[in-house]
């Protein structure tokens, strides 16, 4: 079976390398060479940029990324078992992929790339939302990288791009869109992959603001989204009324209604009364 970047198909590699997911890994590949160098193209011209990939497994979406010419793939893989179908990549792509046997929450990855940077990922489900909060809350912004397209669950993908008053409304949508443009490019049926997990997937592609959407100090953002939604139901005024003594009037300073739901608040809102807080 003929392949688009002359490599033995996926299927023959996993055989060959005797490469059964994990699923303490939160390994689910994905085999389809078409879709794996479609995820690619969705992060825009690579020719001009380094990429870093968490967990390459196989290196399906690591051989779409160098079809469609990246300049150079970081490829941080914690499975051993992996190493030595991705070196057999790296042999074919001369100088253009390094493989990196490790657990990605413990790489700098950003010292080990060249600007301009892009992070294109299948994550391992058990870590691709620690990831993500990780790479959107750096010491310092902007961040290392330009962008992120990411593979993720469906109904954790529809948590980073929600909008106010829905079910996925949240934190992490916050987060996320406070310093990115986020929106959901692909979907992928549970089919798709070897093993077929029992939800669908969905891939995000976020791209980075030079400065965050709406003035706040972010450590004060944080304490004031996580005490409204961890009391989701309750109305602000009870949510947050350990933030501070007057905090009914701070809501009413801000325009927003004490007896609002943390769900019915908008991004500028939570920045507006983050920075009221701050002043207080």
């Amino acid at each position: 079976m003929a392949t688009i970047d002359g490599l033995p198909p996926l299927r023959e590699v996993i055989q060959t390398h005797d490469l059964v997911a994990k699923k303490a890994l939160g390994q689910n590949f994905l085999l389809d060479m078409n879709l794996t160098a479609k995820i690619a193209r969705m992060a825009g011209d690579l020719t001009a940029c380094d990429v870093l990939e968490v967990g390459p497994g196989p290196g399906g979406l690591t051989r779409g990324l160098l079809v469609e010419g990246a300049r150079r793939v970081l490829a941080i893989e914690k499975d051993p078992r992996c190493i030595a179908a991705l070196m057999e990549i790296a042999a074919v792509y001369p100088n253009r992929l390094s493989v990196l046997n490790a657990d990605a929450l413990t790489v700098d990855a950003g010292a080990l790339l060249t600007p301009p940077i892009r992070v294109i990922a299948n994550l391992p489900y058990n870590v691709g939302t620690e990831l993500l909060i990780r790479w959107l809350s750096p010491a310092i912004w902007p961040p290392f990288w330009q962008s992120l397209t990411l593979m993720f669950q469906k109904e954790v993908a529809e948590r980073i791009v929600a909008r106010p008053k829905t079910d996925h409304y949240g934190r992490l949508a916050l987060l996320a869109q406070w310093r990115c443009d986020a929106k959901i490019v692909m979907h992928l049926p549970p089919e798709a992959f070897t093993p077929a997990p029992k939800v669908h997937s969905a891939v995000v592609h976020l791209t980075r603001l030079d400065a965050p959407r709406f003035e706040a100090n972010f450590n004060v953002l944080q304490r004031i989204t996580a005490m409204a939604f961890n009391q989701r139901r309750k109305m602000l005024r009870s949510s947050l009324k350990g933030l501070h003594p007057n905090i009914e009037g701070l809501l009413t300073a801000c325009e927003i209604p004490p007896t609002a739901r943390a769900e019915e608040i908008s991004l500028q809102q939570f920045c507006s009364l983050s920075r009221a807080f701050a002043a207080a």
